[in-house]
């Protein structure tokens, strides 16, 4: 690709993605937002997460040792974090972090 193309390339995706961020705003200036919106707005955050979660233990082993249990542990422990703390990232990195130590103690 030569470095014309690569500009235009460059150029076409800022704009595009600064039309997507863009549009939203001069469509809904004065009025309120149509309900699907809010409707999507209020569920599509925890449908992503449930899809994410089931994407990651897609390949888990559940005929073989140890059947899971890291995984629902890391879960667990994401879980119990929220509920407590209600901080995203704590919960994430938590989770990960016992995971990883459960995977490099256990197994």
């Amino acid at each position: 690709m030569s470095q014309s193309n690569t500009l235009v390339s460059i150029f076409l995706m800022a704009a595009i993605i600064f039309l997507t961020r863009i549009l939203p705003f001069l469509f809904f200036r004065k009025k309120q937002l149509p309900e699907i919106l809010n409707y999507l707005e209020h569920n599509i955050p925890p449908l992503i997460m449930l899809l994410l979660v089931l994407y990651c233990l897609k390949d888990v082993r559940w005929t073989s040792a140890p059947y899971g249990l890291l995984e629902f542990g890391a879960i667990l422990v994401v879980v119990i974090m929220h509920l407590w703390k209600s901080n995203a990232l704590l919960s994430i990195v938590s989770g990960t972090a016992i995971y990883m130590f459960m995977l490099r103690a256990l197994v």
